[in-house]
């Protein structure tokens, strides 16, 4: 009765697989970046490949599907199970609406796991009670309102109304396909027909491959880099040139230092995780690209330098990223998007003070949430009267044309892609020239 999700491959150990997806599931819903670091940690470094790729596959769909599974397990339940008895089942659901599992196993391995611990063994009956009970129901009738968390399809819909909120909730569900950004232009047909992709507007190639791409052609010969279709448009906004001293504030993992420096700009990257510029650095060295790095923040950072092109991606919510990181949906609470608004303001006004007369800067979050986007750029040209708007050219850029808006800026839905995209927003801005 489950839904096909490409993972064709069962685990090693059912209940190891099973008991570490509890983890990362856990994790994710205890703290933002939880699955990621979860992921690493040495419990899931001990498990063999198929079952740590199992064990996460299982914790995204059910995560991409939490709110529909939480409204199918709420009539069911008298009274609020312990945190690891709800995430049992959870993923115990997942499995037999939404994922690659026999029924017979989804329910044995779940009561299997109930048994095994002894906080939950109690629960056992309680399990296969619940997990039968929807089994005998049939599978639940797909509604988009179910996927998102109601605080947030609330602000979508005041945002963008909704109908759009709906096609918004939509592809939280979906699973999306690898984006990537290639060093050099003139590649794309053939690593197209490499790696059996499809070219999209602006340059980007979609692959539909699984696995881990460091095996895929191309990769270890420095021609690509994984970026989603929308994370690669904020950077060609910019237009930098060839010797054009560019800086990338909060830089880290990298992806559009690397478009900056694969243009032949002169550039500067400045992140404050020292850990996370590694990465950066390491896709440098493998792509063959230059650039200065520096571990600093990028409100403070003492450098008198000026740039004639900055690309400032800010800190914000991450709302819009949900398709990769449906992590972030549950993780997310009101209060953060007022107080990485803040933040974002502090940043916007140092990028202003770091640019030359005439120079650009571009300003994007990967963010949903207006505050984030539209109203901390109009609040900057508020306070800068001697900056003005470069108004966007989607055609050039690889952008949607319905994301152009009024004011010449972008604001990318998940839905306005064929095969989806990130939500994103993004504003290039001039300073005006000295008299």
């Amino acid at each position: 009765m489950a839904q096909g999700t490409g993972v064709t491959d069962a685990p090693h150990d059912d209940l190891a697989a099973r008991r570490a997806a509890i983890t990362l599931l856990e994790a994710a819903l205890e703290r933002r970046a939880g699955l990621d670091e979860a992921a690493t940690s040495n419990a899931m470094r001990g498990l063999d490949s198929r079952d740590r790729a199992f064990a996460r596959a299982l914790t995204l769909a059910c995560l991409r599907r939490l709110g529909a599974v939480d409204r199918l397990l709420a009539p069911r339940l008298n009274r609020e199970p312990p945190a690891r008895v709800r995430n049992l089942l959870r993923l115990g659901v997942t499995q037999l609406f939404w994922f690659d599992t026999p029924d017979h196993a989804a329910v044995s391995t779940s009561v299997a796991l109930a048994d095994r611990d002894k906080a939950t063994r109690s629960f056992k009956g309680l399990v296969n009670a619940v997990l039968r009970g929807l089994l005998r129901d049939g599978p639940p009738a797909d509604d988009p309102e179910a996927l998102a968390p109601p605080w947030l399809l609330a602000r979508w819909q005041a945002a963008f109304g909704l109908d759009t909120a709906r096609l918004i909730a939509a592809e939280i569900a979906a699973e999306p396909a690898t984006d990537l950004s290639l060093k050099q232009p003139g590649d794309l047909e053939a690593l197209t027909a490499a790696l059996e992709g499809e070219a999209l507007a602006g340059g980007t190639l979609r692959v539909a491959q699984r696995g881990d791409p460091s095996l895929w052609p191309g990769f270890s010969e420095g021609q690509w880099w994984v970026q989603d279709a929308a994370a690669a448009i904020p950077a060609r906004m910019l237009e930098p040139r060839p010797g054009q001293p560019a800086l990338d504030l909060c830089a880290a993992p990298g992806g559009k230092t690397l478009q900056l420096a694969a243009a032949g700009a002169t550039v500067t990257a400045v992140d404050r995780s020292a850990e996370r510029l590694k990465r950066v650095a390491e896709n440098l060295l493998r792509m063959g690209l230059e650039a200065q790095v520096i571990a600093a923040d990028a409100i403070t950072w003492s450098d008198s330098r000026s740039f004639d092109a900055i690309l400032l991606d800010a800190p914000c919510s991450a709302t819009g990223t949900f398709r990769r990181h449906p992590d972030v949906l549950w993780a997310a609470r009101p209060g953060d998007i007022a107080s990485l608004s803040a933040v974002q303001a502090r940043l916007l006004d140092s990028a202003a003070r770091r640019l030359a007369p005439g120079g650009r800067l571009v300003y994007c979050v990967c963010s949903l949430e207006p505050e984030e986007g539209e109203q901390q750029i109009a609040g900057f040209l508020a306070r800068h009267g001697d900056f003005e708007t470069r108004p966007a050219e989607p055609d050039a850029c690889g952008a949607p044309a319905a994301s152009l808006t009024p004011e010449g800026w972008l604001r990318l839905l998940p839905h306005q892609r064929e095969g989806g995209q990130d939500g994103f927003f993004a504003a290039c801005l001039q300073r005006k020239a000295a008299p």
